[in-house]
């Protein structure tokens, strides 16, 4: 189930969230309705955790993580960092990175079994995403795109990039990643994706602007609506044994 939300009158909702399968992270000070949003959904399955990073809103696109691990750039406060560790499961693994490229959202793109990173990141960076989060990395463009964390979003199920993405990288990535991908848009035609949406395994939200058709991409390529039906149809016989009982 995909769902329409927005944060301060702004439908760029993956810059001020980041969503995994083991957790939410929400900017600190948005609207009660931002976070209620989020907490309807999510609040059963994985914690929903207000936070800011560098002292910054847009904690989206400052840190990278999966269900294994959380990465956050070197300016986030010693006070962040502990809040994160203690408000995390601990299975999670929460790392500071010293990288010049700060804006690690933006650079790098993953879900629990592969990462994408931008071609400049150092060495030790790239050793540290692998080892944090438990993923195999690859050095990546999005068409021709260097930022492959704003311009693709990935789940365990599937994919969705940049609209200029060709047929032969779509198939290269898609072979990377090992799941499928679509090239596509967010809010009414946005190309940055990564900003305009977050998704894990069985949940997406996507910014306000978002049309009917972008929505359905987006269920159908992230298998979002295969997890509905039974759950409906289980309820529904519930309720008919209910009644006949």
């Amino acid at each position: 189930m995909a769902t329409r939300t927005q944060f301060e009158n702004s439908s760029e909702i993956g810059v001020f969230s980041k969503l995994t399968n083991g957790y939410c992270l929400v900017a600190i000070g948005g609207s009660e309705n931002f976070y209620s949003t989020f907490e309807a959904e999510l609040a059963d399955v994985i914690p929903v955790v207000k936070t800011s990073i560098g002292g910054t809103r847009i904690v989206g696109r400052l840190c990278a993580g999966n269900k294994n691990g959380l990465l956050l750039p070197n300016t986030t406060t010693d006070q962040e960092l502990q809040h994160l560790r203690n408000s995390l499961p601990d299975e999670v693994v929460v790392q500071r990175v010293d990288e010049r490229l700060s804006a690690l959202g933006n650079c790098v793109v993953c879900n629990d079994h592969v990462a994408l990173i931008h071609t400049d990141l150092d060495r030790e960076t790239e050793e540290l995403i692998a080892d944090v989060l438990g993923v195999e990395v690859f050095r990546q463009t999005i068409a021709g795109n260097i930022l492959v964390g704003s311009y693709g979003v990935f789940s365990n199920r599937g994919g969705l990039v940049h609209p200029h993405t060709s047929i032969e990288d779509l198939d290269e990535l898609s072979t990377l990643l090992q799941v499928p991908l679509v090239a596509g848009t967010v809010n009414r035609g946005s190309e940055v994706i990564g900003a305009g949406m977050i998704v894990n395994d069985w949940t997406a939200f996507c910014g306000l602007d978002t049309t009917a058709t972008e929505l359905s991409v987006i269920e159908s390529v992230f298998k979002l609506r295969e997890s509905q039906p039974s759950a409906i149809v289980d309820e529904m016989r519930k309720s008919l044994i209910d009644t006949f009982v």
